[in-house]
């Protein structure tokens, strides 16, 4: 059986199939697991950050007995290279986002301070883990998870209808905590990336002194999703989902650089794990 999930662990209140199973970790180790050391300072699931490897093998194991499930941890470079995950998919894939049809096998992304965007059929066929940073949020990383999802959707025949063909019912989305639009101040270049495909973007940027700006990245978000037919829950860009002003619930990377990674996970729920 699943182990519990501390108390501040988010799941996500979204209308999700049944089937379909999704957390978001926070700080705090599940029972019987033990924090990080100074500077991480707590559950830390990156490999790539200076923490022990025996410390980063047992949140990652410990997070394996709570899901019930198997995370699989990819190598994220801030693009938008989507994986397939199939039975036995190994860690370290090259890739911004994951999609898989099996069951007991978590998409899992890593963040601290970027936005991670959880997606589903609605018919709880197949889901998806996106690691939505500014550069791959721009370059169309939530784009290309959904077109994955939507490939295996339709070639599978799972959901071949009008619903399908008008791309209206056919997905959900959650998004997670990020770096808030309070917080996010960024150079003019990042505007410019997002105004240039898409003019609306503007109306997400709030100019600062110096020609900065500061970045709504969860409103970004949710206009591609729109354009895109997709409803989503989550992150509103309240302060409540702000990961850089509350830095004892969350590791950020802007608050402090030398810190752990996060993990939103997303998997379908059937079986024997």
């Amino acid at each position: 059986m699943p182990l519990p999930f501390p108390t501040s662990w988010l799941v996500p209140d979204w209308p999700a199939p049944l089937d379909v199973q999704a957390v978001f970790t926070s700080r705090a180790c599940p029972v019987g697991d033990a924090p990080s050391a100074a500077p991480w300072n707590g559950f830390n699931l990156a490999t790539h950050v200076g923490d022990s490897p025996q410390a980063v093998e047992a949140h990652r194991a410990a997070l394996k007995a709570a899901l019930g499930a198997r995370p699989v941890f990819l190598e994220q470079v801030h693009g938008c290279n989507v994986a397939i995950l199939e039975e036995g998919a190994a860690d370290s894939l090259l890739a911004d986002a994951a999609v898989t049809t099996h069951p007991n096998l978590a998409c899992t992304v890593m963040v601290a301070d970027c936005l991670p965007v959880l997606l589903t059929l609605t018919n709880g066929a197949a889901v998806a883990a996106v690691h939505a940073g500014w550069r791959g949020l721009a370059n169309g990383v939530i784009e290309a998870a959904v077109q994955t999802l939507r490939s295996l959707n339709q070639s599978n025949c799972l959901k071949a209808s009008a619903a399908y063909a008008t791309h209206t019912t056919d997905l959900m989305a959650w998004l997670g905590p990020c770096i808030g639009p309070d917080a996010f101040e960024v150079g003019p270049e990042v505007r410019a990336a997002f105004t240039a495909a898409r003019p609306e973007a503007a109306a997400c940027f709030t100019p600062r002194p110096g020609g900065k700006w500061l970045a709504h990245l969860p409103a970004l978000a949710r206009q591609r999703l729109a354009a895109l037919g997709i409803p989503a829950w989550g992150n509103d860009g309240s302060p409540v989902w702000c990961t850089f002003s509350q830095p004892q619930l969350f590791h950020s990377y802007r608050a402090r650089p030398v810190t752990g990674r996060m993990a939103a996970c997303v998997w379908l729920a059937r079986g024997e794990s």
